[in-house]
């Protein structure tokens, strides 16, 4: 028998129906709709927070903490030399060019390159900060690093 898209079926099992709770004593879910008898749950418009369990001291004010965020972090787009060798030696390499090019997704504080790979062409390359290798591979590589003041 070959199978054709009008008789394809759900495996056996596969739905199954929902419980219809609240329909009358019949349907063996009625009078209280399985909440049980009084008690908060119970209640028509019972809602606890996130997180609550019933006044014992919830899990996310047991576990010890550590460490602090610092508020004045700097985030940095960080991009490798071996990422820009695809620059020509007359081209100027800028965040605004970098971001076009999609070799970096946001600038936030600035650009920072660094110094993973190597260098072919003589490069002018304008960022915010450079790592202290990538400075020298663009030295010996003849190019040029321009730090960008905020």
């Amino acid at each position: 028998m070959a199978i054709h898209i009008g008789t394809l079926r759900a495996p056996r099992g596969a739905h199954k129906r929902r419980k219809r709770i609240g329909m009358g004593m019949g349907s063996g879910h009625g009078k209280t709709a399985t909440r049980g008898s009084k008690g908060q749950r119970s209640r028509r418009g019972s809602h606890r927070r996130p997180g609550f369990e019933g006044g014992q001291m919830p899990l996310q004010r047991r576990i010890p903490k550590r460490g602090f965020t610092n508020i004045f972090r700097k985030h940095f787009a960080l991009v490798n030399l071996k990422d820009l060798t695809r620059f020509g030696p007359e081209e100027k390499v800028t965040p605004e060019l970098l971001m076009e090019r999609g070799l970096v997704k946001k600038i936030g504080d600035g650009v920072k390159v660094l110094g993973m790979g190597e260098l072919k062409a003589a490069l002018t390359i304008a960022a915010h900060r450079f790592s202290k290798s990538a400075l020298d591979k663009i030295r010996q590589a003849g190019g040029t690093a321009e730090v960008i003041r905020a």
